[in-house]
This record gives C-alpha cells, sequence and structure tokens, in this order.
C-alpha cells in the first residue's frame, strides 16, 4: 500500500487531540497551583470571603513564603525531567505529577489545619517537585506529533492551557471561597479535575504516531515524513550533545528570553490578587474576578497572535527567525511599558488600572510564538531536555521574586512600594527581548543531528528511508511503546 508524497494527514487527526489533551493536563494543573494567591487572601481575611471557615492571622513574610515556596520544589524536577521523558515518555511521565497534584490539593485542608502556613508551604513545595516534571514532558509531546507546518498552530493552543488555568484560577477561586465550600473547596475542586484528567490521559494518550492504536495510516506517515524520520527512530537513544549546547549563543539567548518571562509570570500570576486588594482596595470576589481578566485577554489574544502568524508564514511575509522576534517583541516591550504605567494608579484609577493590566497581558499572550516554540525549532531532537533547562533556571525567578516582594512591600496599601515591583519588571522584560533579537534564531542547530556525535563518516553512508509498509497498524520496525 502507497501514500501519496503530498499527503497532509487529515485537517483534523489524533494529533489535534494530543495537543487538546496537553492543553488540559496545563489547565487543571495551573489551576492546582495558581489558587493559592486567591486562596491565602481569602484564609487570612475572613470577611471578604465565607466566614464559617478559619482564619489564619499570617504576616506578609508568611504569606510571601507560602506564594514561593512552590517553586522551591519545581526547579529542582526540572533537569531530572528531561532525563525521565526521554527514558520513559511523555504518557507515563506526565500522569505522576497530575496524580500528585491531585492526592495533594485534596489533603491540603486538612494540613493546613494542622501545621499552619508552615505545613501548607510544605505541601506546596511537594506539588511543585511533581509539577516540575510537567512542561519538558509538554514539550518532548509537541515535538514527536507536530509537524512542522502545524507546530504553531498546536504549540499555542497547548500552551494556551496556561492562560486558560490562570483565568480560571482566579475567576473561580473567589466564587468558590465565597460559596458554601469556603476556601477549602478550592483544594476540592482541583483534586477532582485532575483526577479526571488522568483517566482520560490515560485511555487517549501516545508517546508518538507509531505507537498510537487511534491514528490513521495518512496522519501517521504525514508526521513521520515531515520531521524526516526514519523506521526505528522512537527506538533510537540519540546522546545529548552537551559541550555544543552549553557553548551555543542562541541557546543562551532562549535562556535569557524565557528567564524574563519567568520573572514577568510570577509577578502577574502571584501578585495581582495582592495589588488589588492592597492598593485598589478590591473585595476578595470582584479582586479574584478582574485578577482573572488579563489571562482571559491572554488566552484570546494568544489566537490572535497564531492568526497573524499563518498569514505571515502563508504568504511569505518575514522569515520563522523575523516572525517569531517580532512578535516577541511586542509581547515583551509593550508589557514593560504598561507596568510602569500601573504604577502611577491608585484606588480611584481603579477601572484604569484593570484595563492596563488587562492590555499588558493580553500583549504578553504572543511569547508562546514568539520564544517557546523557538525550543522545537532549533532542537525538536533534544527539546524535552532543553525545555528542562530552560524552565529550570527561569524558574529560579519566580522562586525569589515573592521574596523580593515581600521585602520591598512592607505595606500592602503603599503605591510606591508596588511602583517598585513594577518597575523591575518592566526593566527585566526589556533587556530579556533585546538579547534575543541580537542572538536568537529559530535555525535548526548541527548538534541537533542524530548523527552529530557519532562517527565523521557516517554522513557518507547511505540512510534507511521511511517505510510506507504497515505491519500489524504500525511503521514498519516501530516498537510499541
Amino acid at each position: 500500500m502507497s501514500v501519496s508524497v503530498e499527503n497532509t494527514g487529515p485537517f483534523i487527526g489524533i494529533r489535534h487531540l494530543q495537543a487538546a489533551l496537553l492543553f488540559f493536563a496545563i489547565v487543571v494543573n495551573y489551576i492546582a497551583r495558581l489558587n493559592v494567591s486567591v486562596a491565602v487572601v481569602a484564609m487570612t481575611d475572613a470577611a471578604t470571603s465565607n466566614p464559617d471557615f478559619p482564619e489564619y492571622d499570617w504576616s506578609e513574610a508568611q504569606r510571601s513564603y507560602i506564594l514561593s515556596s512552590f517553586y522551591w520544589g519545581y526547579i529542582i524536577t526540572q533537569f531530572p525531567a528531561g532525563f525521565l521523558v526521554r527514558r520513559f515518555g511523555a504518557k507515563q511521565v506526565l500522569f505522576i505529577p497530575t496524580c500528585a497534584t491531585a492526592v495533594l490539593s485534596a489533603v491540603t485542608p486538612y494540613c493546613i489545619g494542622w501545621g499552619g502556613w508552615v505545613a501548607f508551604s510544605v505541601l506546596r513545595i511537594v506539588m511543585g517537585l511533581f509539577q516540575g516534571l510537567i512542561f519538558p514532558c509538554i514539550h518532548e509531546h509537541l515535538a514527536k506529533w507536530s509537524p512542522p507546518k502545524d507546530r504553531n498552530r498546536l504549540g499555542v493552543f497547548a500552551y494556551s492551557g496556561a492562560d486558560c488555568g490562570s483565568v480560571l484560577a482566579m475567576a473561580i477561586s473567589g466564587l468558590i471561597a465565597n460559596s458554601s465550600m469556603g476556601w477549602p473547596g478550592i483544594s476540592y475542586v482541583s483534586a477532582g479535575l485532575c483526577g479526571i484528567w488522568c483517566v482520560v490521559w490515560l485511555l487517549l494518550s501516545a508517546n508518538n504516531a507509531p505507537s498510537s492504536r487511534l491514528v490513521g495510516l495518512d496522519e501517521r506517515v504525514y508526521i513521520e515524513r515531515s520531521m524526516k524520520r526514519n523506521d526505528g527512530f522512537h527506538a533510537q537513544k540519540i546522546p545529548i550533545p552537551w559541550r555544543a549546547i552549553w557553548t551555543s549563543v542562541p541557546f543562551y539567548a532562549l535562556l535569557i528570553v524565557r528567564s524574563a518571562q519567568g520573572w514577568a509570570n510570577s509577578t502577574m500570576q502571584l501578585q495581582t490578587p495582592a495589588y488589588m486588594h492592597g492598593v485598589l482596595e478590591m473585595d476578595i470576589k470582584s479582586n479574584a474576578l478582574f485578577s482573572a481578566l488579563p489571562f482571559l485577554a491572554m488566552w484570546c489574544m494568544s489566537y490572535v497572535y497564531l492568526a497573524f502568524a499563518d498569514i505571515a508564514m502563508s504568504r511569505q511575509w518575514m522569515s520563522l527567525t523575523t516572525l517569531r522576534k517580532s512578535i516577541n517583541t511586542i509581547s515583551y516591550w509593550g508589557p514593560a511599558a504598561a507596568l510602569i504605567g500601573i504604577g502611577f494608579l491608585d484606588k480611584s484609577q481603579t477601572g484604569l488600572a484593570i484595563a492596563l493590566m488587562t492590555i499588558n497581558a493580553g500583549l504578553n499572550a504572543g511569547s508562546g510564538i514568539g520564544s517557546i516554540l523557538t525550543i522545537i525549532d532549533m532542537s525538536p531532537n533534544h527539546s524535552g531536555m532543553l525545555m528542562a533547562i530552560v524552565n529550570g533556571v527561569g524558574n529560579i525567578f519566580p522562586l525569589l521574586t515573592p521574596l523580593l516582594v515581600g521585602v520591598i512591600v512592607t505595606e500592602p496599601s503603599s503605591r510606591s512600594q508596588w511602583q517598585i515591583v513594577f518597575a523591575l519588571t518592566a526593566i527585566v522584560f526589556f533587556f530579556g527581548n533585546l538579547v534575543y533579537i541580537i542572538w536568537g534564531t529559530t535555525d535548526q542547530q548541527p548538534w541537533d543531528a542524530v548523527d552529530f556525535l557519532g562517527p565523521r563518516d557516517a554522513e557518507q553512508q547511505p540512510q534507511p528511508q521511511l517505510s510506507l509498509e504497515l505491519t500489524k497498524g504500525k511503521l514498519k520496525g516501530e516498537k510499541e511503546i
């Protein structure tokens, strides 16, 4: 049986299902990760939520420890995650942190009642340890399933789960805290969502197209051919070119720009409720809803950026490198300017503050196309490991920023103290993108080659071609994983 060389697979196929599963994986884990910013406000100010549940007198420093503790564990497992996903595949590895998050969320209210803010912080550290496995798995799975022509669409859709999860974490957490479930209900809802996703993931996911029992022949061949993968590719153990990676200038540019995004994300996601409660004097319910608006804008704008990218590439307006740098510049420098303006507003200008924060987040939605997918462009064969490094280093800053905010903002209602926080974030945005503009690239790197660390004469040997024959529904020579 033969398949046309022009085959592009079905318009909607199993590769889109895998992206949808990744989208919901990020959504449920982000809800569990980020609902703490609203939960802490509810726990320490019962008058703004359901007063029938315990209230805790935690200092600003103790709150900062709770908010930052997740990242203490998160950065530790980033690097090991790269090895684990290469060894076992995303299907097995991505299930583990989501299942653990479900369990940890379920026991959170009991542990807080027993051990207070210290127990809460410990739980957050453990949750961070598990969730540190997630994004290397996401990137590895995308690299396996996304042909170059579909990469922007599949990648943006999957990563837009972060924006959707942020919206839901902010929006529903305040509503739950005000309901009969009170602030403990925030954790219980998170646990249930993670548990449901785990069941669906086990039923529908696969590490790659040849190992999927759901994918059809046309789509399977389209994916493998477009990625220039030979028979047996997924069974190979490709050595990691460590020296080449750590001496690669484009890699360092990518590392710096993603670290800048990590700083900004932690400020926007974790500090927004505190700023709105302290400076703008908004109650927990409206605080949560308005805190969600910026992420709703980011979620919607990510698809606007995607539409522009599709048109620009189809009409060949610019190269892929120019496209990614242009979008990334808008998504970094625009928010930098908006953050400066936000710092000069007070409670009499609540509407303008919310508008600027929403614009800020909406513009920043382009960072997915602008720099996250650059990792796969540069090195599809090592994308999981590169994401482990980039995300690990980048998330050192979310570990530090809540602590820094705790030092700078000694009085939550002080506008001048929040001005310093926003100005620092704007500076980080500006210089991070400047480095990316000068040294970044989307060109596939020489060290991504399968035989980069092999014998030099291997290039002279004839390479096996992709077989179009099937054996029991799989590409010939491919093993079930």
